[in-house]
């Protein structure tokens, strides 16, 4: 006597990747902890450079220094790689990576 068959979900849809254009894979800027800059400097460049109010700055610049790193906007890669250009200009140390899906 052969056992019951266990119980499998039957998928009637089929997955569907599409391509996705490079241009709209997002991307995202990354600042990370430095043992240099003041954080009120840092808080500072977030409000300057990427226009945020003192409080998010504020934020932002505590999940840096506690966290350890702090992702500060999201986009295309270019216009991210902009971003950490200007971060570097600045003297933080600053990645982009690919954001997460």
């Amino acid at each position: 006597m052969t056992p019951p068959a266990a119980a499998s979900p039957q998928l009637d849809e089929k997955l569907v990747e599409l391509p996705v254009h490079a241009a709209e894979v997002p991307w995202q800027i990354v600042v990370w902890n430095d043992p240099v800059n003041l954080m009120s400097y840092v808080s500072w460049v977030f409000r300057r450079h990427f226009g945020v109010d003192a409080r998010t700055a504020e934020h932002l610049m505590m999940q840096v220094h506690t966290a350890g790193r702090a992702t500060l906007a999201e986009g295309n890669r270019e216009h991210m790689e902009r971003h950490a250009e200007a971060m570097h200009e600045y003297g933080l140390w600053a990645t982009v990576e690919r954001a997460p899906r």
